[in-house]
């Protein structure tokens, strides 16, 4: 049998030139490229060319990935890696980076989510070795502050993209750093940054005219005056996250309209200021508008949901739960339309108290349809969404009924003890 297969093996060789075989390993994962190189000596060179190990994901090892593991792969790949996942490898810290750095500088993308041992010193190492960056992920790098955001924007000007989020330490000098340094900046994540305020978002504004997607939220400092300044300063803005900043109003969202038509994602879910009449205006400038996310925004209405069905046919995924004023008639304008009918896919309308089984039957109308919410809503009964199984059965619908309350006991009050406690 190992004889047959050595044969096989040789064969193939012959057949196929050296090139041809780089080329179909470089087809390989991580862990295929591993196993060839243990068939024989000459698949061993192969398998573990630098050229075969462009992108490296190491999540699926995570827990296994130690420093000298990430110095070994340096070692192999050099200058060939372009794209790096570290994402949730724990035990990786500024040592591994500081030695990868050296040996891989024309890394592109490199993802530390999680890395919770990466500090400041791994960004400076960043800046001076990987003049290439175009894409880091530092999301709960919880050691990370301003002082490395502003040394890996000094040798990283190509940076594109950057994700800073849960970095509680982050506050508006690194943003004012980065903003000068890297013009290029499309995409800006900073959820659960509380630092980072209306100075920081003015800094996005004024510097970084190309920005497309940007995360604010659970930034609870944030208010109107920052995002106007996003607004008027990056038009190209497709994607905008803004939940729990609490301190924004209407006039927040109606810059946003006015001066980012090309939004495809809102998400201002717990904006509590929010009423209908900001949405009445993004719903007549933002024609593109596919994602929107109006959770516990509980001041809005029907008007919204009417605006939402005339004039943003794109709709495909929209969150409207703990709207508590939100009855039957919004759902049914927005299902009878063209949103409705040929766009709609995702509709989460948990603890909407008002919404009956009518809702259900507008739902019916909606061919794309692919999910439903309906946590606590009190007035949908089991029935119709059987109903509406029965019409749409590729339909998932989420939805959960409270227990029965048991009737009081027949024949005076409950008895205050326990059987163990009449004995006693």
């Amino acid at each position: 049998m190992a004889s047959s297969f050595t044969e096989q093996e040789a064969l193939i060789n012959r057949q196929l030139h050296k090139e041809l075989l780089l080329k179909t390993f470089s087809y390989l994962d991580f862990t295929s490229l591993c196993r060839c190189a243990q068939v024989s000596r000459y698949w061993n060179l192969l398998a573990l060319d630098g050229s075969n190990w462009q992108k490296v994901d190491l999540f699926a090892f995570q827990k296994d990935i130690e420093g000298k593991v990430v110095e070994s792969i340096a070692r192999r790949c050099g200058g060939f890696l372009k794209q790096l996942s570290l994402r949730g490898c724990r035990n990786i810290g500024d040592n591994a980076i500081r030695a990868f750095t050296r040996e891989c500088a024309n890394i592109e993308d490199l993802d530390l989510r999680e890395c919770k041992k990466v500090s400041d010193a791994s960004l400076e190492c960043l800046g001076h070795h990987c003049l290439r960056l175009r894409r880091l992920n530092v999301d709960s790098c919880v050691q990370i502050t301003s002082e490395g955001i502003k040394k890996l924007s000094d040798g990283c000007p190509l940076l594109e993209f950057l994700n800073i989020s849960w970095c509680d330490h982050v506050d508006e000098n690194g943003v004012e750093a980065l903003t000068r340094n890297c013009a290029n900046l499309r995409t800006f994540l900073a959820k659960g940054c509380p630092l980072i305020n209306d100075v920081a978002v003015k800094h996005l504004g004024r510097h970084c005219g190309r920005l497309q997607q940007v995360n604010l939220s659970n930034c609870p400092t944030v208010t109107d005056d920052g995002i106007r300044a996003l607004a008027n300063g990056c038009p190209d803005l497709r994607s905008v996250s803004l939940s729990r900043c609490s301190n924004l109003t209407d006039a927040a969202i109606v810059a946003l309209a006015n001066h980012c038509v090309q939004i495809r994602t809102l998400e201002v879910s717990h904006c509590i200021q929010l009423t209908d009449q900001c949405f009445q205006v993004l719903s007549k400038s933002c024609h593109w508008l596919e994602r929107l996310d109006l959770e516990d925004c509980h001041l809005i209405t029907d008007s919204t949901l009417s605006h939402l069905a005339a004039y943003c046919p794109r709709i495909k995924a929209l969150s409207l739960s703990h709207c508590e004023s939100l009855t039957d008639e919004g759902i049914r304008q927005m299902c009878v339309s063209t949103t409705g009918i040929d766009s709609l896919r995702i509709v989460e309308l948990d603890n909407c108290p008002l919404i009956t089984d009518a809702t259900l039957d507008y739902l019916a109308n909606c061919r794309q349809l692919q999910r439903v919410d309906l946590y606590d809503c009190q007035l949908i009964t089991r029935g119709a969404i059987q109903r509406l199984n029965g019409h749409s059965p590729q339909l998932k619908i989420q939805a959960y009924f409270a227990p029965v309350t048991p009737p009081p006991s027949v024949g005076g009050p409950r008895r205050r003890y326990c059987r163990c406690c009449i004995f006693l």
